[in-house]
């Protein structure tokens, strides 16, 4: 900054002075930071000519000071008011932050954060920006996405603990500095806001980086010199932005209604299966070969190249399941030395005269004698008295309130309240008088107060933890004022809401004017204080419920002696709090103990502090108070606020109180605060802080010091040591020090002790680390109504080092983490409800949070508005840091400011964050005085309900216990000895066959028509003749609309003649001759089948396509245009309609019309007979082409032959006992596999009539299909599975409508979905379900499974026993075994049967690599013989060899002699406990997925469809999602059906399901719109698709998220 080289306080008084106004203006929001610097610029113009020729700041100072010495700043009065005025320049903090930003202010550890940062500086941040869409968050300014010049974790830079030094003795653990140490006055920043311009900034390395080139040397696009580029990366900013427009509107992302096949390229079927995958691959420098990879995407494996931070061992037996890699500890890890600890004794409790025998009788005493008396002055929210209530008056008010409650609630027989009942108290902040009256009040009338906070609205935070709490404490009855009655939230009928959780409350207001005087006989009963519960106080535990501690009579009053000992309270003094007074400090000082000793207190609301942050320093000095009783907040605010007021004076000040001194970051707001008003008459030895937990109460006090003795020491420990729970002196890193003061001594009358914060309490040594566990009558005695939990804090016996007890009398757990310092002063270095248990290493989260607070610059984040907490993923605890950004900080510094804290932490700490979220302000949920609440916040994160506006994701670094990357082992076993040791073992090979596929079916049929049968294997064309000639009126096939009408049928002859009709036309044409190919491009219906059999007439070879949808020429029509290509057809048969789409402009502008070939329309052909009907030499000839797109993004075709045909409708005919008076529907995709077969082909085979359903009119009348089968009585169905997905989200709440309407599915006896996938169990598991209710048999739904090289494997028949399920462990299946587990074991993965393997079909299961055969439940390569296999791939090249590798090949041992198939699937063959129709024992096929699609990732093998369910489980706004790898990296896409604002809340829930339930760390998350993922008519995803528009930044995200 400009300003840097000026010295503040040699400036004038009045320049001084507008600084400060500049700076509070700043702190308050007043001014932005841009305007700050303008007018700050303005002010010290004049002074920086002078200055200029300065020399730069000295680098920051590493040697650190050794045990017993110290730099200790002469305080004098320069130095003071430097310090003051830097301390005042760097804290440009927002004031009305919270209740947690004023403690972590400190000048050491902004030093040591930026040091810590300085290291990173030279490496230039790789890390890519995360990719926003802009239309989602309006609130970030700037549009270019500049990655952060800093690195998140350094290559050289290992985990190293400190190892520990020699024994020390307790006293040189006490670094004997003076206060002044912890405040250093170079507060010069060397990563300011300057940061982005290096020139300014003074670099303390000798050498300076060289240049970054220009980035407009190389348009980010241009991928020719890939080696270059990443150089560029590595040195430069680089903006996406630069020449590129908007990335391009997607071509795949089409409405979901029009599902295309999308081939990836333009690669043919004709490549090997290991070649289908590199050819979308990279070479071996991680540039991919397609040269589309954005920017962004290449910047991310540019990161990745480097190693990450600790390395994991590279070991795996092959024969060891996963284990969880342990870190090995390490031998330089600091362990405790010193001795076993001895218990500290407090002094004894004195014993005065006049001590009241209980609290009650000192306010009756004062109520008497002194009714005069000020008790309490209340302020109004200007910060001016609003009204003093004298002892008298609270005296008589609460005697008042004693009567009304006792006897005045019910009618007059019965008594609502009786002695011991809880009532609750609920009075705001701003009454302290109210609240006072109904607490003595109940303290009169025995009954148990509550005080809870006010609740504002049903969604308050942490509000059902409240109702817990009065459950919990049985409260039914609860006090409140006026005002505060009529503010509560109400219902319509004025009846105050009902809030979460709560029990039904009895609300009684207790304004003066509602209560009944007493008679004058009736006198509150005041026992001696004694065992019973005197009050509860309420108290959030880590996991966010809310328990009341009760606070017994006795111990009570002990407090208030104790305190009123240890601080020396004195009869008649002003006490100013600034606490909440309905708890802990702010009741046990402000509100029982200044009662005991008749002080006046002055209550000093928060929202007053808010307003008027200087009022409690004005009251101090108005009413000349003795005492103080504040936070380290209002020390920092009223700090910010002041301005030079010389007329403020606290010198009349004894004890200044901090209620929280025990928070290590404490001390720099105490130093801070004592330079500014030392001037001012505070003095040194008047600031106590002290140690205090709701269960123990008061555990420790510093005592008020005399004027001129030292000040107590401070010790200055290694943050390494403390992690690793032990005490050491920093000597090496002064980066990684914490500075912790004491809090004084053990309280009169108490013994306290350390013990281990985890198992049994065994006492610690005197250098280490414990809880601080105290034994003391004033103290809580339980959590009310919750014995169990009680136990473990409230009866703790610590235990020697052999495990004995030390004694009997029992210890309470205070909560708090510590050690006990030379003079038995004791020291806090943390709480246990923020500890945070990272791999073994404790870390505190309030150190956690002053490390980001130092990261400058701070105007990304509001200070007090960070919450950091821990989740479980994985088996370990992982840090998360959440907090909200300021609306005006642009992306670029948020992004900045997060990638350096990352890094800040990783130093100081050695710890790595997992996630780092920012949410928009105002939006974390708040506790009632204006924090964070915790628990909340981490609920809102684990449920997906934060909202982040930006989140980094770093699981990379920090997750360092994944299991160890499996290393396969070569393969030294044969195929025989592999096939011998399962023989030996008693496992028979894995292999199943369907029955005998007879030659002659029906003798009644031969002997009525000698001709048919004999033929019956040939030919189908003779088929449909001789039906044309027998049966020539019986009906094939119905055609149904969107309303269900018959648009269209077809007889037998009518086929016939149709298809005439075409082979005429055919004929007639000049350049098409027999065999030539001929492209079918029709929409589903009858024109089809008459087409395919006009070219079986013709002799030309039909090859049926998927017509191009007109809403989208642009992406559909290419593949139609590749096909045609592919299969060199002469000639393309089509409808009007279509031919005008393939002739029109639109289309023009995806391909090139002219090269169309012949185009015949067959919509009005003239009524001819072709000369002659073709009948083909032999059946081996092929009969048509089956072209395909697989989901891998390869277009496959395969040759047919006719007799695979016949064998093929045959085996069909037998499974599924079709005849002609049978009727079935269909509702499939007519173009390829087995929806081809059934559409065109079996009824013409088998003469059964086939209902006609297209798909696409289910998206118009989702009822079709279903109410087809009902008023047709459908026996047999075949649908996809995208048909039964639909149904079932657009049916399924719909059953009793169905009902209504008469559906009825009880005549269904089999739905067989038609698929080329694992079975989708829980799809069909929930279709059957659902429409149980309209009859659907749960025994109906199976599955049919076919591949390229066999068109029908599988297919559920009705004479099959039904299909059966198994689990396997999802562990084993990446190993590629198979474990069979029970259900509902964990990691188990259900998996159904694939159907009833057809008749004349054999399968076996074979190692892919040794293509030897596999034993029985061994997970394989499916391979398949059957008469109607394929007979090869139709290739423009004809590649032989992968003909013979993929359709005829052999096993290398067992059979050599069978040509097998190879289906590219991973499955497995059981022998069932089921009998099949032979009587023989039923071997099921169990499909688990595509070898293709397989994902290879730390050497083990993962199925994408079990990581997507994981995925679309993670949060209920996840609709599809897919994953596929590209180099090492795992991306999840994931298509957001909720609303925008849930994008960012599903990274890290993707991130920890994927790394719980598959151990695999996803390296992007891609956010997009419904519909983006393309998904082919068989309702399959097409992965390489959606991978290729990854690459080339065309799926118009709206987030990315590089995890890193």
């Amino acid at each position: 900054m400009a300003e840097r080289g000026v010295d503040v306080s040699a400036l004038p008084q009045e320049v001084r002075e507008q600084l400060a106004e500049l700076d509070l203006e700043l702190s308050e929001g007043d001014i932005t930071q841009k305007g700050y610097e303008k007018k700050r610029a303005k002010v010290l113009a004049s002074y920086l000519v002078q200055t200029q020729t300065l020399a730069p700041p000295p680098a920051y100072d590493a040697q650190s000071p050794g045990p017993s010495s110290a730099p200790a700043p002469e305080p004098g009065p320069s130095n003071s008011s430097s310090s003051s005025s830097c301390h005042r320049r760097t804290r440009r903090s927002h004031r009305s932050g919270g209740t947690r930003d004023e403690r972590y202010r400190s000048d050491i550890h902004t030093e040591a954060v930026q040091a810590a940062l300085a290291k990173h500086k030279e490496e230039k941040m790789a890390l890519p920006m995360p990719t926003k869409r802009r239309s989602t968050y309006v609130q970030s300014p700037v549009d270019n996405c500049t990655p952060p010049d800093s690195s998140s974790s350094s290559d050289d830079e290992a985990v190293s603990s400190e190892s520990a030094g020699p024994q020390q003795s307790p006293d040189t653990w006490i670094n004997s500095s003076l206060h002044g140490s912890s405040t250093s006055s170079s507060a010069s920043s060397t990563l300011s806001h300057g940061e982005s311009r290096p020139t300014q900034a003074p670099q303390p390395q000798s050498q300076q980086a060289p240049p970054p080139p220009a980035p407009s040397a190389q348009p980010p696009h241009s991928h020719s010199q890939p080696s270059a580029l990443a150089e560029a990366f590595a040195q430069t900013r680089i903006d996406p932005g630069g020449g590129v427009g908007p990335p391009d509107v997607p071509s795949q992302a089409q409405a979901r209604g029009s599902r295309v096949d999308l081939p990836a390229n333009a690669v043919v079927r004709g490549m090997s299966r290991g070649q289908s995958r590199s050819s979308m691959m990279e070479t071996a420098d991680g540039v991919p070969v397609s040269s589309r990879v954005s920017t962004k995407i290449q910047q991310l494996l540019n990161t990745l190249k480097r190693p990450k931070r600790p390395p994991l061992s590279e070991f795996f037996m092959d024969d060891q399941e996963e284990i969880v890699e342990v870190p090995q500890v390490d031998p330089n890890t600091p362990r405790p030395e010193g001795r076993q600890i001895i218990p500290v004794k407090g002094e004894p409790l004195g014993v005065v005269s006049n001590w009241p025998p209980a609290l009650q009788a000192a306010l009756a005493r004062w109520g008497a004698t002194q009714g005069k008396s000020p008790a309490l002055t209340a302020l109004d929210i200007t910060g001016k008295p609003l009204y003093t209530l004298t002892y008298g008056k609270l005296w008589s008010r609460s005697v008042k309130l004693a009567y009304t409650l006792l006897n005045k609630l019910g009618t007059r027989n019965e008594q609502i309240l009786k002695p011991g009942d809880r009532v609750a108290l609920v009075y705001p902040n701003s009454d302290p008088g109210m609240f006072w009256v109904a607490f003595y009040g109940c303290l009169l009338a025995e009954v148990i107060p509550v005080p809870i906070e006010v609740p504002l609205s049903r969604k308050d935070a942490g509000s059902s933890q409240v109702g817990f709490l009065l459950g919990s404490c049985g409260v039914g009855l609860a006090l409140t004022s006026e005002i505060c009655l009529k503010g509560l939230p109400k219902i319509p009928t004025g009846e105050i809401l009902q809030f979460k959780g709560w029990p039904r409350l009895k609300w009684v207001v207790t304004d003066t004017k509602y209560l009944t005087k007493p008679s004058k006989d009736w006198q509150p009963h005041i026992p001696t204080a004694n065992t019973d519960t005197a009050y509860i106080e309420y108290k959030a535990s880590k996991e966010g419920t809310v328990m009341g501690v009760a606070v017994s009579k006795v111990a009570l009053l002990t407090h208030c002696q104790a305190l009123t000992q240890a601080c020396n309270y004195c009869e008649g003094e002003t006490l100013v709090n600034v606490l909440d007074f309905k708890k802990d400090m702010g009741l046990w000082h402000g509100v029982l103990t200044s009662v005991m000793n008749r002080i006046h207190t002055i209550s000093v609301p928060y929202a007053v502090m808010k307003a008027c942050p200087l009022s409690w320093v004005q009251r101090v000095h108005i009413h000349k108070a003795r005492l103080a009783l504040v936070k380290c907040r209002d020390l920092h605010w009223a700090m910010m606020a002041n301005r030079d007021q010389r007329e403020t004076s606290l010198a009349s000040l004894r004890m200044l109180i901090v209620a929280d001194g025990a928070n290590p970051w404490s001390v720099s707001s105490c130093d801070a605060f004592l330079n500014v008003f030392q001037a001012h008459g505070l003095k040194p030895e008047v600031i106590c802080p002290c140690a205090t937990s709701p269960e123990a109460m008061t555990v420790a006090i510093r005592r008020p010091g005399v004027p001129g003795a030292p000040l107590p020491a401070r010790a200055v420990l290694s943050m390494t040591g403390l992690s690793h729970g032990v005490i050491r002196v920093n000597t090496e890193d002064k980066n990684s020090a914490l500075t912790v003061q004491d809090v004084g001594h053990v309280m009169p009358g108490a013994l306290m002790c350390i013990v281990k914060p985890d198992g049994p309490p065994m006492l610690c040594k005197t250098d280490e680390i414990g809880e601080i566990v105290v034994n003391s009558r004033a103290g809580g005695n339980m959590y009310y109504g919750l014995p169990g939990v009680t136990k473990n804090t409230f009866e703790v016996i610590p235990v020697n080092a052999s495990g004995a007890p030390i004694g009997e009398i029992p210890f309470v757990r205070s909560g708090l983490l510590g050690f006990v310092g030379p003079g038995s002063l004791i020291f806090v270095v943390g709480k246990n409800e923020g500890l945070l248990m990272v791999s073994g290493r404790r870390h505190n989260a309030d150190d956690l949070v002053a490390t980001a607070l130092a990261v400058e610059p701070v105007k990304t984040v509001y200070r007090g508005r960070i919450a950091v907490f821990s989740v479980t993923v994985f088996y370990d605890e992982r840090i998360v840091i959440v907090a909200e950004q300021r609306p005006d900080a642009s992306e670029e510094d948020s992004f900045q400011w997060m990638s350096r804290v990352l890094q800040a932490i990783d130093s100081i700490h050695q710890v790595g964050l997992y996630c780092l979220a920012l949410v928009p302000a105002n939006t974390l949920p708040k506790t009632p005085l204006g924090g964070i609440h915790i628990s909340d916040t981490k609920q809102l994160f684990l449920e997906g309900a934060l909202h982040p506006c930006n989140i980094l994701m770093c699981p990379h670094t920090c997750v360092t216990n994944m299991p160890k990357p499996r290393q396969k082992q070569p393969v030294g076993v044969g195929p025989a000895s592999i096939m011998l040791g399962n023989l030996v073992a008693g496992k028979r090979i894995a292999q199943a066959a369907g029955r005998d596929l007879g030659l002659i079916e029906d003798q009644d049929l031969i002997r009525k028509l000698c001709m048919w049968p004999t033929m019956m294997h040939q030919f189908l064309t003779e088929a449909l003749q001789w039906r044309a000639q027998t049966d020539p009126d019986h009906t094939l096939y119905v055609l149904l609309n969107a309303k269900g009408v018959a648009v269209c049928t077809a007889t037998c002859v009518q086929l016939h003649k149709r298809a005439e009709k075409i082979a005429a036309a055919l004929m007639e044409r000049s350049g098409i001759n027999i065999g030539e190919n001929v492209v079918l491009l029709y929409p589903p219906g009858i024109d089809l089948i008459a087409a395919f059999y006009g070219c079986l007439y013709a002799g030309c070879i039909p090859v049926t396509v998927r017509p191009p949808h007109p809403q989208n020429l642009s992406a559909t029509l290419p593949t139609v245009r590749m096909i045609i290509d592919v299969s060199k057809a002469a000639c393309i048969l089509t409808t009007q309609v279509l031919m005008k789409i393939l002739r029109s402009k639109e289309a023009a502008a995806s391909v090139n019309i002219k090269t169309w070939p012949i185009i015949i329309d067959t919509d009005d052909l003239p009524r001819k007979r072709p000369p002659t009907i073709y009948k083909p030499p032999n059946a081996e000839m092929i009969a048509y082409l089956d072209f395909s797109v697989s989901t891998t993004g390869m277009l496959t075709g395969v040759k047919i032959s006719h007799v695979a045909v016949s064998a093929l409708c045959r085996s069909i005919k037998l499974q599924c006992e079709l005849y002609s008076s049978r009727q079935i529907a269909i509702c499939l995709d007519p173009y390829c596999g087995l929806g081809f077969v059934l559409w065109c082909l079996a009824s013409v085979y088998s003469g059964h009539q086939s209902i006609l359903i297209p798909p696409l009119e289910l998206e118009s009348s989702l009822t079709l299909w279903l109410g087809t089968l009902s008023q047709y009585r459908i026996r047999d169905t075949f649908c996809s599975y995208s048909v039964m997905e639909l149904c079932t989200k657009g049916l399924g709440g719909q059953t009793e409508l169905l009902k209504a309407r008469g559906v009825n599915l009880a005549c269904v006896r089999s739905c067989v979905v038609i698929a080329e996938e694992r079975p989708r169990l829980a799809l069909t598991h929930s279709f059957s379900k659902l429409f149980k209710d309209i009859g659907l048999s749960m025994r109906a739904v199976s599955t049919a499974f076919g591949s390229r090289v066999n068109l029908a494997i599988c297919l559920q028949g009705t004479t099959g026993p039904d299909s059966s399920t198994v689990y396997v462990d999802m562990k084993s299946l990446r190993h590629d075994r198979v474990r069979l587990v029970e259900r509902g074991a964990p990691q188990s993965l259900p998996l159904m049967e694939s159907g009833t393997i057809l008749p004349g079909v054999r399968v076996i299961i074979v190692n892919p690599e040794t293509r030897g055969p596999l034993g029985d439940s061994h997970l394989g390569e499916i391979w398949v013989n059957s008469p109607h296999n394929a007979t090869g791939y139709y290739t423009i090249y004809g590649e032989e060899n992968l003909q013979a590798d993929h359709f005829n090949t052999k096993l290398s041992f067992g059979d050599p002699q069978t040509l097998w198939a190879r289906t590219g699937y991973l499955g497995f063959v059981k022998r069932t406990e089921l009998t099949d129709s032979s009587g023989d024992r039923h071997d099921a096929l169990f499909v688990v997925g595509s070898l293709d699609e397989t994902l290879e990732l730390r050497g083990l093998r993962y199925h994408p469809i079990d990581i997507e369910t994981s995925v679309s489980r993670a949060h209920r706004s996840i609709g599809e999602s897919a994953v596929f790898t590209w180099t090492n990296l795992l991306v999840v896409v994931a298509e957001l059906c909720g609303s925008e604002q849930d994008a960012l809340d599903l990274v890290p829930l993707v991130t920890n399901v994927v790394l719980e339930e598959h151990h695999l760390i996803v390296g992007v998350v891609v956010i997009v719109d419904p519909g983006v993922i393309p998904i082919n008519s068989r309702g399959e995803k097409q992965r390489m698709h959606l991978r290729d528009s990854f690459l080339a930044d065309q799926l118009d995200p709206i987030y990315v998220a590089y995890n890193m």
